[in-house]
């Protein structure tokens, strides 16, 4: 366990200097357990580069290390006579539009209950999955309904992405109505390179293909929508970001009744983990409240719909 320990600090801090110092050992001693792990495996754990980086095979003993690491926290909290005074850290992959709207309500009450720490790393609601497929997080928010083998997969609720634009934008760009030869003129926002939102509205409602229009990349929740609201862009924006945008006047909604309905699943390991039933029940509480049901929407973009 210590080896392994060793091998998951160098990969999360990205550096055995910093492994070593979270470890309070010296970075030679991380090195020799690293070391030995990979002779007692058979395998190179890690890319020795800057950032460190783990192998395939570093990637399956991590997720193996962690699942173990979670119940054993969970058997010594059972066992003990006394209070536990550390903290369990779960790493959990989400969407940065989930974070900057209903997931910190839906976390705030397990946090202040038990003594936990959230390890988050966001990306597009299409790519999440991978993380937890190589072991980086115990569960991931994502747009697929493809359960993993030894994941659960559990339904929360969806999200509808409409197209807004600012008044200014609107005048300055479709003076003449909202059609498809203007939005190959117009700058368009996205989040990412991964971001496929944009790319299945124009072509979904306009048949524009993802390399005819220009884009600005704007890699914040926060910033996206501010962009959109200087004029500076369009973009589609969920609606509990984008409804008091337009309840203000600072944006509207460039195509009513026209949007893209993106479902949200919780993909968790298959553990009997109270912590991992206790995170999925509070998910599914805040979901229910703050996201559309399944049935208000009668088609709903899934990844590999383009």
């Amino acid at each position: 366990m210590r080896q392994l320990s060793a091998l998951a600090a160098v990969v999360e801090e990205q550096s055995f200097e910093r492994a070593a110092q979270r470890l309070h050992v010296t970075q030679s001693a991380v090195s020799q357990r690293i070391r030995q792990l990979e002779e007692r495996l058979g395998q190179v754990l890690v890319v020795r580069s800057s950032p460190v980086q783990a192998t395939p095979a570093g990637l399956q003993v991590l997720k193996h290390y962690r699942q173990v690491s979670l119940l054993e926290q969970e058997l010594q909290q059972a066992l003990s006579q006394q209070d536990d005074a550390g903290f369990t850290r779960v790493a959990v992959g989400l969407n940065a539009d989930s974070l900057d709207t209903w997931f910190p309500d839906a976390i705030a009450p397990l946090l202040q209950q038990q003594r936990l720490l959230v390890d988050l790393k966001v990306d597009d609601q299409d790519a999440t999955q991978q993380l937890l497929k190589d072991g980086e997080v115990i569960g991931c928010i994502t747009s697929s309904p493809k359960a993993m083998p030894g994941c659960a997969c559990v339904p929360l609720g969806v999200v509808a992405y409409r197209c807004l634009a600012s008044p200014g934008y609107l005048a300055r760009y479709f003076p003449q109505g909202v059609e498809a030869a203007r939005f190959r003129q117009a700058p368009i926002a996205e989040f990412s390179n991964k971001d496929q939102l944009q790319n299945r509205y124009l072509m979904q409602y306009f048949g524009v293909g993802p390399h005819e229009y220009p884009r600005h990349r704007i890699p914040s929740s926060k910033a996206f929508c501010d962009v959109i609201v200087r004029g500076l862009a369009c973009g589609m924006v969920p609606d509990q970001q984008g409804n008091p945008l337009i309840e203000r006047g600072e944006a509207v909604d460039m195509t009513p009744g026209r949007y893209l309905a993106v479902p949200l699943y919780w993909h968790v390991w298959n553990l009997k983990s109270q912590l991992i039933r206790a995170l999925t029940d509070a998910l599914v509480v805040e979901a229910e409240r703050q996201l559309d049901r399944f049935e208000q929407h009668g088609q709903l973009t899934h990844p590999g719909d383009d």
